[in-house]
């Protein structure tokens, strides 16, 4: 504490450790500090006792639902798009050597009160059961053209100019009914709303493009990879990577208080009765809700989440050990979209026989079990189930002026684009450079079975 760092990060979520890992790379010097005695702050995973004490208090949990130690429940749940900006990350960093994965066995799109599996490719889209005969061939049309086309290449536009045509009268001129825009923008692209489809087309191709290059990357059923034995693994991974590169990390520091000089710039961090001094802080909302009275963060939204364990696989999901549900927004009348996440013992975050599956959304009311209903009611039987709402913010500081750099909340999402997305900006804020993400992709692979 009695040294001065380059960069004080604060909170071992997985945000701040990504950060703490690339900087520590870069050469900077950095001392990572924690209020917990573990690794992973929001992002944690938890044995089941750790999961019955935050949502039951004293009780103990049922024997049946077998140890307690061979449980890991992601407190945010999120799978990896397997050509995603997170794989990149992981490779350009080699983190991928303190990791091991496994291709998610599905992901799925609730449609006319049904789930159906994603078709991620032409030759998918002819398959699907949730279009007719002359709307795949129109869709697979599209999807050919998706494949095809190349930002730098004209000969691959056909006359559309996508920056200027809105992804909307992309959809028109291939005559696609309102029923596909909706799984594709949704459960394809992953958009969250249907914003997107008055904006230029261009990001919504090039989401299309990722969604399908990440299908083919391991020949399985989805777009998706995820960590054997739970999210945590990840944090720590980083946590790991930036020790390597000469991070230096504390974890039990109570009370870290953030120190500003006369000019409202960060000068350290208190902690203790002692101050680290440092030019720059990293940290969670948490850490800096307000700076002399002034709100560093505003609240933004929340998040309404169920947590189930059960006893068999999420029904009409071909028995996936693990799985992604994507609920759009029009299907359920919502402004949002709500999903379903579901792991196993497949990937050691359960018992054998055991699966662990959450449903979340943006919350519209302060109704968690009322409002994630047509969510939990594809889960069939459930052994346990619990409820919360958790608060989302993000930060409105200017870091320019105070050498202050936060995260915002993690959101509902099922995947981790717009987590990554949130810390390449971040990192680009902090060092005034882009993140190169040029990478050799099969560097990394997930296991086979």
């Amino acid at each position: 504490m009695d040294e001065e760092y380059d960069v004080i990060v604060l909170g071992t979520g997985l945000k701040e450790c990504i950060l703490s890992g690339l900087l520590s790379v870069d050469g900077l010097k950095v001392l990572h500090m924690d209020r917990n005695d573990y690794y992973g702050g929001e992002s944690t995973s938890l044995n089941l006792i750790q999961l019955w004490m935050r949502f039951r208090g004293g009780d103990n949990p049922p024997p049946h639902l077998g140890a307690s130690r061979d449980y890991n429940v992601d407190m945010i749940p999120k799978y990896i798009m397997a050509n995603g900006a997170l794989v990149r990350v992981l490779i350009h960093t080699d983190v991928t050597k303190y990791l091991s994965f496994k291709a998610v066995d599905g992901s799925y799109v609730y449609n006319k009160g049904k789930i159906h599996k994603v078709p991620a490719t032409d030759m998918e889209a002819l398959k699907s059961p949730l279009m007719g005969f002359f709307e795949k061939r129109r869709a697979r049309t599209l999807f050919t053209y998706v494949h095809n086309y190349n930002e730098s290449d004209p000969n691959t536009h056909q006359g559309m100019d996508l920056t200027r045509v809105t992804t909307r009268q992309l959809f028109e001129k291939y005559g696609i009914d309102e029923n596909t825009v909706d799984f594709i923008g949704h459960a394809v692209a992953l958009h969250r709303d249907d914003d997107y489809l008055d904006e230029p087309a261009l990001d919504t191709v090039k989401r299309m493009q990722l969604y399908a290059e990440s299908f083919a990357r391991f020949g399985g059923g989805s777009s998706y990879i995820y960590p054997f034995y739970g999210l945590a693994e990840l944090p720590q991974a980083f946590a790991r990577l930036s020790a390597v590169y000469g991070g230096t990390y504390m974890l039990d520091k109570p009370d870290c208080k953030v120190e500003f000089d006369e000019e409202g710039k960060v000068h350290g961090v208190t902690s203790q009765g002692e101050t680290a001094k440092c030019k720059k802080v990293v940290c969670d909302p948490s850490y800096l809700p307000n700076k002399n009275n002034v709100l560093q963060v505003k609240k933004v939204g929340k998040v309404a989440r169920a947590i189930a364990i059960m006893s068999h696989p999420i029904p009409d999901t071909n028995d996936s050990h693990s799985v992604q549900i994507i609920l759009p927004q029009k299907q359920l009348c919502r402004k949002s979209d709500m999903y379903v996440f579901c792991c196993s013992y497949s990937h050691n975050v359960a018992p054998q026989g055991k699966y662990i599956a959450f449903v979340s959304t943006e919350a519209e009311t302060d109704h968690p079990e009322t409002e994630l209903k047509p969510g939990t009611d594809l889960l069939g039987h459930v052994d346990e189930i619990f409820f919360e709402t958790y608060d989302r913010f993000e930060p409105v500081n200017e870091p320019s002026l105070d050498n202050c750099f936060i995260s915002t909340s993690y959101d509902a999402t099922t995947h981790f684009e717009s987590t990554v997305s949130d810390v390449l900006n971040m990192y680009t804020l902090i060092t005034g450079k882009v993140l190169d993400l040029d990478v050799d992709l099969n560097a990394a692979s997930a296991a086979e079975d």
